[in-house]
């Protein structure tokens, strides 16, 4: 069973706190610099995910600059309960732009759970070829600030990441943009898109999360009878306890990047549906994913509160299909286990255009599966952006429609 329901967790489950990232005191970074990775019980520390970051991002062609974009502390009293940490430091966004022509519509990428921006690295030059490419290190993940995760609710927990990539925007300045999310990052881009539709010129949704409903697992035969066996018991038990594949790479120390990488090659190497990762792509990412895991826990807490046990979602995306605002494009993967039926069903209640793309030979991680077709469809997702004459532009080669 691919239990929370998002790929990457769940295979990271079976294969297998206190300085905010980049905002840890002096003393406390000096410290950590003093006793090298081999003899720290967690191998990793803030520097080392900025260099793996920069290490992996070193094989794309394209120049961009990497900043932490600063979204504040939060005004005295706010409600806002990402703002409310133990530390009154301003927090930041970790966010790498491409360079593109002046006139290129800009594209903001944000990635899924147990992921950050460097998933994207297959794509970033040929996106960046027809636009200002952003992306971003969602709070509490990959290089951004990781504060106390303090939310107890499912409105306080999309807060969080909705807020806080507002205040990021604000920050950047930008006014008008197209935004794709991946997986959980698709859902919290649909939610912020349904709160300021305004901003978002287009959506593109990869393998979104989000469509599943509590409703969908009372009617699931398998899923209720499993839930009443022992394993069902315990996997319950982790997941209301918040128990992350994260915490157990941390706890697995030094053997973490080992099994780290046994993921990686596994799923992105031989296993690949697609286009196999190069020696050099498949160390370079083992390496960057460690470090994002391992680091203090933070953005990785909100899955209980996002999702019941099974991957089911508590605010599902279907109930506000009929409030959509903003055209949009869903993308997956042939071999995607998210499926693209949730799509549909809400496609049937949206008063805005949206059309399903279906990609061939990639599964949940289709831009890294086949990153070139993912492309294609990025580009026909856009194509009223990018071309003189849209309503004429075919369907690329190889492409469905569903």
């Amino acid at each position: 069973m691919k239990a929370i329901g998002l790929y990457w967790s769940a295979r990271m489950a079976q294969e297998i706190r206190k300085n905010d990232v980049g905002l840890s005191s002096s003393s406390s970074s000096s410290s950590r610099r003093l006793w090298p990775s081999v003899l720290r019980w967690i191998p990793t520390s803030t520097d080392h995910i900025i260099d793996s970051e920069k290490r992996l991002l070193s094989i794309l062609k394209t120049p961009y600059v990497q900043e932490h974009v600063n979204i504040g502390s939060g005004p005295p009293g706010s409600k806002v309960r990402w703002f409310r940490s133990l530390s009154n430091k301003p927090r930041f966004i970790n966010t790498v732009t491409f360079d593109s022509k002046d006139d290129s519509p800009t594209l903001v990428m944000v990635h899924g759970y147990g992921a950050s921006q460097g998933f994207f690295f297959r794509n970033f030059d040929a996106l960046a070829s027809r636009f200002r490419v952003i992306a971003v290190d969602q709070l509490g993940w990959g290089g951004s600030s990781r504060p106390d995760f303090t939310c107890r609710s499912t409105e306080e927990t999309e807060a969080w990441f909705i807020d806080s990539f507002e205040e990021w925007r604000k920050a950047q300045n930008l006014s008008k943009f197209i935004l794709l999310g991946h997986s959980f990052g698709g859902y919290v881009a649909a939610k912020y898109a349904l709160k300021h539709p305004e901003h978002v010129q287009h959506l593109i949704l990869v393998g979104s999360a989000g469509f599943s409903s509590e409703s969908d697992a009372n009617q699931s035969e398998w899923f209720t009878k499993f839930r009443t066996t022992w394993k069902g018991s315990v996997m319950n038990h982790l997941w209301e306890s918040n128990f992350t594949p994260q915490k157990l790479i941390r706890g697995l120390g030094p053997w973490g990047p080992d099994i780290v990488r046994k993921y990686t090659s596994a799923r992105f190497g031989t296993h690949s549906t697609g286009e196999v990762l190069t020696e050099e792509e498949s160390r370079l990412l083992t390496d960057y994913v460690y470090h994002t895991l391992a680091a203090k826990a933070s953005g990785e807490l909100c899955l209980k509160y996002i999702f019941s046990f099974g991957a089911f979602t508590k605010s599902p995306l279907v109930g506000s299909a009929s409030e959509w605002k903003v055209p949009t494009t869903f993308i997956y993967g042939f071999q995607d286990w998210m499926k693209y039926e949730g799509a549909q069903e809400a496609r049937k209640h949206m008063k805005v255009p949206c059309e399903i793309i279906r990609v061939p030979m990639g599964g949940h991680f289709v831009f890294i599966d086949n990153p070139n077709a993912f492309h294609s469809s990025v580009f026909y997702a856009c194509r009223k952006f990018l071309t003189p004459d849209p309503d004429n532009e075919p369907l690329p080669q190889g492409l469905t429609l569903a």
